[in-house]
Formats: structure tokens, sequence, C-alpha cells
């Protein structure tokens, strides 16, 4: 009589060896933790020089948003979490690493799935580490001039979380990309294109730069981050959808893609 054939991993155990399959090798690679240095650290930097050049501005009317300097410096840890997001697949395929990981894990989506989860969930923690930290010392900052608020202000806390997704939202658009093009120089140059290139069609004339920008992933991001959102963009709620719409869509279509050509 044979022996009986071992029971196969239940779904849950085999997602959860993909998780930590996925995790090791994010934490594994140097270029993770400069990429995060950065997307740190410069936004922090950066909203103090903005606080205090807020802090030495003339009274304007209407009063300049308190929020606003924490905002800008967000942005520019874009491209440093856009590359990390890139990296997470692109590196694969220049190293032809991803043909073990298909062998290892023929569900391309599963693979893809674990990558966002991984990835999502350190930018979203690095992303609410930086908007809360930013907002403290911009507040500190303004404070001295009576221009500050507190967290305790009704939009406030929402406005400084909503922030934080900015990051997030950035990477995983960037993981889309670079599981589209599958190459990280054209991935990278891809996702920043997608982020930043809208912008300038903001520069048309009204009402057609309202009507465009309600639909750009950094004007929504300024709609949910603010204390006083814009009058001729989305509200803040429509904004939000705006916002998680663009990794979304990016991560349907890596799916889509990834399951219909050769690794």
């Amino acid at each position: 009589m044979s022996a009986p054939s071992p029971a196969s991993p239940s779904l849950a155990t085999r997602a959860l060896d993909l998780l930590g399959s996925e995790w090791t090798k994010f934490r594994s690679v140097r270029s993770t933790y400069w990429s995060l240095l950065v997307a740190v650290v410069t936004p922090v930097a950066v909203s103090a020089v903005v606080a205090f050049a807020f802090a030495h501005t003339p009274g304007t009317s209407p009063p300049l948003d308190p929020l606003l300097p924490g905002v800008i410096s967000l942005e520019y840890a874009v491209i440093a979490v856009s590359v990390l997001g890139v990296l997470a697949f692109s590196a694969e395929y220049s190293s032809g690493l991803i043909q073990v990981t298909f062998t290892a894990a023929p569900r391309r989506r599963a693979v893809l799935a674990a990558k966002a989860v991984v990835l999502a969930a350190v930018t979203l923690a690095a992303g609410e580490v930086v908007a809360f930290v930013s907002f403290g010392l911009v507040q500190a900052i303004l404070a001295g001039t009576r221009q500050g608020v507190s967290l305790g202000r009704p939009g406030v806390p929402g406005a400084v979380l909503a922030a934080g997704l900015l990051l997030c939202v950035c990477a995983l658009l960037g993981l889309a990309l670079g599981a589209i093009i599958r190459h990280t120089a054209g991935g990278i140059a891809a996702t920043i294109a997608v982020i930043l290139v809208p912008g300038i069609l903001l520069l048309l004339p009204a009402p057609w730069n309202g009507w465009i920008g309600r639909f750009t992933l950094l004007e929504a991001a300024h709609q949910v981050s603010t204390l006083h959102p814009a009058a001729d963009l989305f509200s803040p709620g429509w904004s939000l959808l705006v916002l998680l719409a663009w990794p979304a869509a990016g991560l349907a279509a890596a799916a889509l893609v990834i399951t219909r050509r050769d690794a």
C-alpha cells in the first residue's frame, strides 16, 4: 500500500510564504534603505525651510494655508519612492531572478499582490511618519508668528493622514510601471512622467486648467492634504478617490500584462 501524498499547503500558508519571501527580498537590497532615507529626510528638511519662508512672508490675503509647507515637502520624496517601487520588479527582470520567482510561485498576479502589500506597508508607514513629523516641525516654526494650527483642530488630523498617502501611492504606481516596462531606467522615467508631466497642463487658461487638474495625481494630493481646498477642483472626498485610482489602474494594467507574456 503506497504512502499517502502529503497535503498541499493551504491558501493562507502559501500567501504568508509569498509575503515572507517578498519581504526578505525587499529588505535585503541596499537601495531600499537609501531610497527610504531620502524619502524621509528630504521632505522633513524641506518642510522646515518652506515653513521658515512662510513665517517671514508679509501678510497675504487670503492667509497662507498652514499645512501647505508639509504638502509641498512631500513632493520632494516622490522620486525616491518611485524608484523604490520600480526596482521592486525591474531589478528581478534585469538580474534574471524573476524566472526563479515565477517558477517558485507560478501565479504571477499573486507575486504582484505580495510585492504591492510589502511595498504599500513600508511606504505608507514612512509617509505617515514624514507627514506627522513635518506637521509638528512646521507648526512649531509657524507658532512664533501665530500662523500655526494644532493637531486637534477639526480637519487637521484627516489632512495630515491623507498627506502620508502620497508616498504609498507613488511607490505603487512605480511598482506597476516597473512590472509593465520591465526596465529600471524606463520604468523610473515613465513613473516620473506620469506623476509630474500632467502638471504642465495646469498652465492652460481657465477653466481648462481646473478641469484637467481634477484628475492629476499631485493636485488630488493637494486637495486632500490642505485646510483650504481649491474651489475649482474636486472635493477632498472625490480627490481621494482620484488619488487612489492612479495606482489601482496601474496595478490592474500590470496584472493583465504580466500574465500575457514570458518572464
